[in-house]
């Protein structure tokens, strides 16, 4: 099980061939990530594929209350990597491995890169952040659009009309200004992201691009990997509840 996860693995679950292929999509806010998911989406399930999606803070488990602790800015960081944590283990235990095994592509967006670069930009140790998410299990692949922090700024008031509160870094007291706090803070989060690049396989792409441009560069990447014939017994852990309630509906 060890060697499809990052380290040990869920308790509670069990070894079953995932037939399925994770596809990560990381970047900053305003990269183009949420555009190009659902891009590729449609472009796979045109070509037949079985697409199902997740993201950060889609638990039913504690999104809700993320998302309300978030409104009080009075979050520290270690408050906020073990809230976001218990998020994504609810969501990989109840949506991703079970889809994966169903046969399903699951598209991220956002994995726990992102998250893992916000715990070390607000005070956590690298190794800290690893060991935590250590349970995450391993992409077939994982594209990182990179974009420049003034792009994503022009992007962000473009379409929002003003600078999120904590995509912002404000709760790190930066800056009283929010650009000069936005600017800081995502250069940051971009530096945590380029020790990633190798150890975590990212390919990356030039997000300071149009859509159309980003999205022509991911479709040659992702199309080899529904070329190649899949593995015959890739065996990966599966919550065994999961396991369990298909059986029982068979």
């Amino acid at each position: 099980m060890k060697d499809r996860t990052y380290g040990t693995p869920l308790p509670g679950v069990s070894e079953e061939p995932l037939t399925g292929r994770l596809i990560v999509v990381e970047g900053a806010d305003a990269s183009g990530r949420s555009t190009e998911v659902e891009i590729l989406r449609e472009w796979l399930e045109i070509e037949g594929h079985p697409v199902v999606d997740t993201g950060l803070r889609r638990s039913t488990l504690v999104s809700e209350q993320i998302d309300r602790a978030k409104e009080g800015h009075t979050l520290g960081g270690a408050t906020l990597a073990l809230l976001y944590a218990t998020d994504f283990a609810d969501q990989l235990e109840n949506k991703i491995l079970p889809s994966l095994a169903a046969g399903s592509t699951v598209l991220a967006d956002r994995y726990i890169y992102t998250l893992m670069a916000r715990a070390v930009v607000r005070g956590a140790s690298r190794e800290w952040a690893q060991r935590l998410y250590a349970f995450a299990l391993r992409p077939d692949l994982t594209l990182f659009l990179d974009a420049r922090p003034e792009i994503l700024m022009h992007r962000a008031i473009s379409k929002y009309g003003s600078l999120d509160y904590w995509e912002s870094g404000m709760d790190l007291s930066i800056s009283s200004d929010r650009f000069e706090s936005f600017l800081e803070y995502q250069t940051r989060l971009r530096h945590e992201f380029g020790w990633m690049e190798e150890p975590y396989g990212f390919r990356v792409i030039d997000a300071n691009r149009r859509p159309d441009q980003v999205h022509r560069d991911v479709a040659e990447i992702v199309r080899p990997l529904f070329e190649a014939p899949p593995e015959k017994k890739r065996r990966s852990p599966v919550p065994a509840t999961s396991r369990s309630r298909r059986a029982g509906s068979e």
